[in-house]
């Protein structure tokens, strides 16, 4: 379960990092973007409920690391949410000045998206 967990995570980077980048470099918001996010944001979801449940079946201590990245995977998740929303709230309204500043809250939210992912990642390469 932990490779499925690794790959549906990594597919999460995958399609919010192209939704954010393409995004920034065409700069304005599309629909397809926002398709993205949610591809990511669902990714993540199923990805933290698969990492959760292996957790749960492990009767080790929580490390430090593991600790913020479970509080920073619970705030990108979140973010990830809004961000979505208020992106088919932007494409809705259809701004064109919301649609090209967009990409500030997008690289802002990515960016934080990073810290579970990178803290994950290292917490599973030092584990014993």
């Amino acid at each position: 379960m932990l490779a499925v967990a690794i790959v549906v995570i990594t597919l999460a980077l995958v399609f919010y990092t192209i939704g954010v980048w393409a995004e920034r470099i065409q700069g304005t918001l599309r629909w397809w973007h926002a398709g993205a996010f949610a591809l990511g944001l669902a990714c993540d979801v199923t990805g933290t409920m698969l990492m959760s449940r292996i957790a749960d079946e492990s009767d080790g201590p929580t490390s430090a690391l593991n600790t913020v990245m479970i509080w920073t995977g619970g705030l990108a998740i979140a973010l990830m949410a809004v961000h979505l929303v208020w992106a088919v709230v932007v494409l809705v309204r259809d701004r064109a000045s919301e649609k090209a500043s967009f990409h500030r809250l997008s690289i802002v939210v990515w960016a934080i998206w990073l810290i579970p992912y990178v803290t994950g990642a290292i917490g599973a390469m030092t584990a014993d």
